[in-house]
């Protein structure tokens, strides 16, 4: 079943965006408590210009065997010495949990090399990067991630998130939302629905040098985002485009460093209730999501099928 959500502030202004984040999605815990996961735009990096990666080195669930410490702390020593060798002046790293990590850093060449060159590393897989962005994703519902990775600190100006109910890949890290839009950096994609031509666009995207860190249909909406914006198109062109080519029943919402924009499919099936106002845009696959955050009588709507909506802050 899952749900989605997401807001984003015009003015650009700073709001607690992880408390908010974390209200909508706790709101809609019965539709998805298998795991949780946040892409926040805001207080990262980005103030001084410099990059904050995310990844994981194993998942909560992975068995704590006698060697799994050591492991950890191996693994970990490789990604700093690799973000050395590829001349990244790191400035900051912050264990979030004993498997998960942030770090800050200067760094001026190919992201999708980077990003590639710490994978290789067994067990690491590279939640996100960019100057903006940062996905937070763990088991557990929204109150349990938000205190887990202190998410009381973050403020921001948008972001967009999902809880997740498993229904054909494991209950794991790499299976919950968001998505990074590999190899580009600062966007990022939730979803609601299925994807029925899902093995011939990972087939296509594979072949065109992405790669894909699950079997969760959604990380082909984010892949294939980042394809079409690699190629020039704008995030509403490419969504846009998706609507032609990705075949199935299915609402998702996707986000770039100045942008948010969500995008239903021609059987409008999958829900999603908007909320509008001069400073606000907030949504979500239920109203109730929204009335935990604004704290007034409101007016939804529902967008329409094969409909594309775009927000700039």
């Amino acid at each position: 079943m899952c749900g989605i959500a997401g807001i984003i502030y015009r003015d650009g202004s700073q709001h607690p965006i992880g408390n908010e984040m974390t209200r909508m999605l706790q709101s809609m815990k019965h539709r998805g408590p298998d795991s949780t996961g946040y892409a926040l735009y805001g207080n990262g990096s980005a103030t001084n210009g410099g990059l904050v990666m995310r990844y994981k080195l194993a998942d909560a669930n992975t068995p704590r065997d006698f060697e799994f410490e050591e492991r950890l702390r191996r693994h970990r020593a490789i990604v700093e010495s690799r973000l050395a060798s590829l001349g990244a002046r790191v400035d900051a790293v912050e264990e979030e949990t004993p498997y998960a990590f942030r770090v800050t850093f200067d760094y001026d060449g190919d992201l999708k090399h980077l990003a590639d060159f710490v994978e290789d590393i067994p067990d690491a897989e590279v939640l996100s990067l960019g100057r903006a962005l940062e996905i937070v994703k763990d088991l557990g519902d929204a109150e349990t991630v938000h205190e887990q990775y202190g998410l009381s600190e973050f403020t921001g100006t948008h972001a967009i998130g999902h809880v997740r109910m498993a229904t054909e890949s494991e209950v794991d890290i790499a299976g919950a939302h968001p998505y990074w839009a590999y190899p580009y950096s600062d966007v990022a994609v939730v979803h609601n629905g299925q994807l029925t031509n899902y093995f011939m666009w990972r087939r296509r995207l594979e072949r065109a040098g992405r790669r894909f860190m699950s079997e969760c249909d959604s990380e082909i909406i984010a892949v294939y985002l980042a394809e079409e914006m690699t190629n020039g198109a704008s995030l509403k062109e490419a969504m846009d485009k998706s609507l032609d080519e990705l075949d199935g029943v299915f609402t998702y919402i996707a986000v770039t460093k100045d942008e948010l924009g969500v995008a239903k499919d021609e059987l409008a099936a999958k829900p999603l209730v908007l909320y509008e106002s001069d400073d606000l845009v907030a949504l979500a696959s239920e109203e109730i999501a929204i009335r935990a955050i604004v704290d007034r009588e409101i007016d939804t709507y529902d967008p329409y099928e094969r409909e594309v909506l775009v927000w700039q802050r």
